[in-house]
């Protein structure tokens, strides 16, 4: 039997596929995206967490962007690799707008599927975007 982080693992690497295809095809809409993944070998509630997380990113595109065009200096959030932008936009979702996991864990987490899934630079781009956001956000120690 697979932990629970190796459960929400394979869940961010299914939110990951299914929100790139949106990025990449701004034509489909989320059901249509979802209804046509293939769940064969999925253990129970990973692509119910998949799902939470990529109508969880659509529905706070705006806020993300906002977040982004703020954090990334001399780069507007279109012309970042795709899947950077769609790494980043999880961990954005799921630590900083929905609080759902601990902010460590989801920058952990977008840094190993930045390695995975982006290119030779992925890993320390998406860290150090996420790093300059958490430190802008987190409310100051006193």
């Amino acid at each position: 039997m697979s932990s629970k982080s190796q459960l929400r693992h394979r869940s961010r690497e299914i939110a990951l596929q299914l929100i790139y295809q949106l990025d990449i095809r701004p034509s489909a809409n989320v059901d249509e995206v979802i209804e046509l993944y293939p769940l064969e070998g999925e253990a129970d509630g990973v692509f119910d967490y998949a799902c939470e997380l990529v109508r969880g990113v659509m529905d706070n595109l705006d806020t993300i962007s906002d977040l982004l065009r703020e954090n990334i200096i001399g780069w507007r959030p279109e012309r970042m690799v795709a899947v950077d932008k769609v790494v980043i936009s999880i961990a954005l979702y799921e630590g900083v707008i929905s609080k759902k996991v601990p902010i460590a864990v989801s920058i952990s987490e977008a840094v190993v599927l930045a390695k995975v899934f982006g290119t030779a630079e992925s890993g320390r781009f998406v860290n150090g975007v996420l790093g300059r956001i958490v430190r802008k956000e987190e409310p100051p120690l006193t």
